[in-house]
């Protein structure tokens, strides 16, 4: 089953789109804003519908944040399309352009070309995206704007242990426990040394407030 995300601020031709593609065996996933877009990308979709006009992020700039960490054929949809406007759509890495209003099937027909053209055989990314910050779990790497930001390996899977777990609060012992082992010699006072020192690169990018402190309790990722 082939992954689609359908991104669309007029819910009536997501809401159309959405049964279309599921009616032909796709698994759909939507979204209505640019912001909400980038997000959702971290469902690792096999291919992306992607309107050109949107609040928070619009199209082209969706493409540009995602496309480094997204290998799949990302579809531009918009009423009306300059050849500036091509320009910019494939210079964000845009794929093809569908032209509204335009029929079902010859779209869905264009899809399965470009996945059966396109389908990248090796496993997908693991990739999650919050605002700038960018985890990559697959590669191991955080990055802001396409700065890779450098992590001790316990460090990362500080942030890896919090961030899948986003608004979970985990204790010094549990981080602790799970990070360093059971039976690792130490304890976990080291926890809140990671913790500075993870803030601080984050910080010097903008994004030291994705690790919230509970007080009394531990700590939690913050999206």
């Amino acid at each position: 089953m082939y992954k689609i995300l359908i991104v669309d601020d007029e819910k009536d031709v997501v809401s159309l789109l959405k049964d279309y593609f599921e009616l032909n065996g796709y698994l759909a996933y939507t979204a209505y804003d640019g912001r909400s877009a980038v997000e959702a990308a971290a469902n690792a979709p096999d291919i992306i519908l992607l309107d050109v006009n949107m609040p928070e992020y619009d199209g082209f700039e969706v493409c540009s944040r995602i496309r480094d960490h997204v290998n799949c054929p990302i579809l531009f949809l918009t009423a009306k399309i300059e050849d500036e406007d091509k320009v910019r759509g494939f210079a964000s890495g845009g794929d093809d352009y569908i032209i509204k209003p335009f029929s079902l099937d010859e779209l869905g027909a264009r899809v399965a070309a470009h996945i059966r053209r396109d389908h990248r055989v090796s496993a997908a990314k693991n990739v999650r995206f919050f605002g700038d910050l960018v985890i990559d779990y697959t590669e191991k790497t955080v990055s802001v704007n396409d700065s890779i930001i450098e992590f001790a390996n316990k460090e990362f899977c500080i942030i890896e242990l919090l961030s899948l777990n986003a608004g979970q609060v985990f204790d010094k012992e549990r981080i602790y426990e799970k990070i360093w082992g059971y039976d690792a010699e130490g304890d976990s006072s080291v926890i809140a040394e990671h913790i500075r020192r993870i803030r601080a690169k984050l910080g010097k990018f903008g994004e030291d407030s994705h690790i919230g402190t509970v007080w009394g309790m531990g700590y939690k990722w913050v999206k």
